[in-house]
């Protein structure tokens, strides 16, 4: 496990685990630690042999959101600093899956992380709230990847209100896929991290990317760009290797690989 001021790295059954590790500012978002977030980011991303990446907490928080002592961007001594859009738009377009896994009070600018996120595990308990609004201010920066996941329905309240809301209650409003009790989460999220594992790598990727793009097209360009898609999928190695394992009821060789 390689440690740096604020957070951590693990690669774990083909997941990074990043874990965010200022438990003594709730884990807020300094300039440091949005620096080394981005750079595990990348590193997960180029490693082949991780299939996802799960962001966390140290507990007792997942992230409350920016220091105000030391916000994003601020410039790092000796260092470049990253800014925070950087970052989402990372989690947005990294070629591995990314999991949110919720492990404490989740508030402010640290519900970008969820937002961006493509699998949110939660803790039932624990607490959301875009609390910007309660100090004069507004989620502007997240709410480019909040909004597409709560709708404009639920994004109004929340936003004006600043009101908080349990792991529950997001996902009943589709801001979470899961939510479990705080001793089930590790192994919720190795849930997911197995089914992901069992996905051939480049389908998995390309699932990633396939969501992403649909969402931005006309129904015929959709039709159109996406038999093209399926046509090179289906001629792959992977698709090769996939259809003779289902025919030979075997593993797939990237699970034996695994």
């Amino acid at each position: 496990m390689a440690t740096t001021e604020a957070t951590l790295y693990a690669v774990k059954n083909g997941a990074a685990w990043i874990t965010l590790n200022r438990p003594e500012n709730r884990n807020a978002l300094s300039s440091i630690l949005v620096l080394e977030l981005y750079e595990h980011l990348l590193v997960a991303n180029d490693d082949p042999k991780v299939r996802c990446i799960v962001i966390t907490g140290t507990d007792p928080a997942f992230c409350a959101g920016a220091d105000l002592k030391s916000p994003p961007g601020e410039s790092i001594e000796g260092r470049k600093s990253v800014p925070y859009p950087q970052v989402l738009t990372q989690i947005l377009q990294s070629n591995k899956p990314v999991i949110a896994a919720v492990n404490g009070a989740a508030f402010a600018g640290g519900l970008g992380l969820v937002g961006a996120a493509d699998i949110v595990i939660a803790r039932e308990d624990v607490q959301f709230s875009f609390s910007e609004v309660r100090i004069g201010v507004i989620p502007a920066v997240i709410s480019v990847v909040c909004i597409p996941k709560l709708g404009t329905h639920h994004a109004m309240k929340l936003f004006i209100t600043g009101e908080r809301f349990s792991g529950i209650r997001a996902v009943e409003m589709g801001f979470a896929h899961r939510a479990v009790p705080k001793d089930q989460l590790v192994s919720a999220v190795n849930e997911e991290v197995d089914m992901i594992n069992r996905g051939g790598p480049i389908a998995v990727v390309e699932c990633k990317k396939l969501v992403r793009r649909v969402a931005q097209l006309s129904i015929g360009d959709g039709f159109t760009e996406t038999a093209e898609w399926s046509g090179r999928m289906f001629r792959s190695d992977e698709a090769s290797e996939g259809m003779a394992a289902f025919r030979e009821k075997r593993d797939a060789s990237w699970i034996q690989d695994a």
